[in-house]
């Protein structure tokens, strides 16, 4: 049964997607100008707490050890990667309400930057003390259909000395990007022209990863 909303409703969704049309602005504004785009406390703040509250209080049988590599190339290496990953699904309110939020962005993006986005996967994932990941593509040009990838942070109050934050080593002219992992910064880039890593963390780091692809061809 469909109910009506109310009309304090409709101005609070309006407003949310006025919010979000901004974002996907700016974001297309930096892609097509750099190839990237960081946007400090740009989740909106409902979903940011629910999608908190669920990669907070997952059952740790839920999280596996992430792998690197794709298909028959994937494997597991903890000198190169560390953290556990849950993938995100739409049987929770968190995982339904950020894939609808993700669907309204593909949309934009595809209307203003062309990119053919066909599909979203993405994943928690959990860095405890003394994890990382060393630098790496997440995707190699001719071998993967990956065109962008986006990283949420869930971590609130986060602090210098925590460390564990995300580098962009971009082209030799801009140097090295280091961004701190604080709840709600949205980061988003090319997957197969920016190579990156999470620098060492000393305590638990809360994120979500996930890629944009275009539609595989047989």
């Amino acid at each position: 049964m469909k109910v009506p909303l109310s009309a304090e409703s409709n101005t609070e969704s309006s407003k949310q997607n006025e919010s979000s049309a901004t974002l996907f602005e700016s974001i297309v504004s930096d892609l097509f100008a750099d190839g990237y785009s960081v946007q400090t406390g740009a989740l909106p703040l409902e979903l940011g707490v629910l999608l908190w509250e669920k990669s907070h209080s997952e059952s740790p049988t839920h999280y596996h050890k992430a792998g690197i590599g794709r298909s028959s190339g994937h494997s597991i290496n903890q000198a190169i990667r560390t953290d556990a990953v849950a993938w995100i699904n739409s049987d929770t309110k968190a995982g339904d309400e950020w894939l609808i939020w993700i669907r309204q962005m593909q949309s934009y993006l595809n209307q203003h930057l062309y990119l053919g986005l066909f599909a979203f996967e993405s994943h928690f994932s959990i860095y405890k003390p003394g994890g990382f990941y060393k630098r790496h593509y997440d995707a190699f040009k001719g071998k993967s259909n990956r065109v962008l990838s986006v990283i949420v942070y869930l971590n609130r109050d986060w602090i210098t000395k925590n460390a564990g934050e995300l580098v962009l080593h971009r082209n030799n002219a801009l140097g090295q990007l280091s961004i701190k992992p604080e709840f709600g910064t949205l980061v988003i880039f090319l997957s197969e022209e920016i190579p990156h890593e999470v620098l060492v963390t000393t305590v638990d780091r809360h994120s979500i990863a996930g890629w944009f692809s275009t539609r595989q061809v047989p």
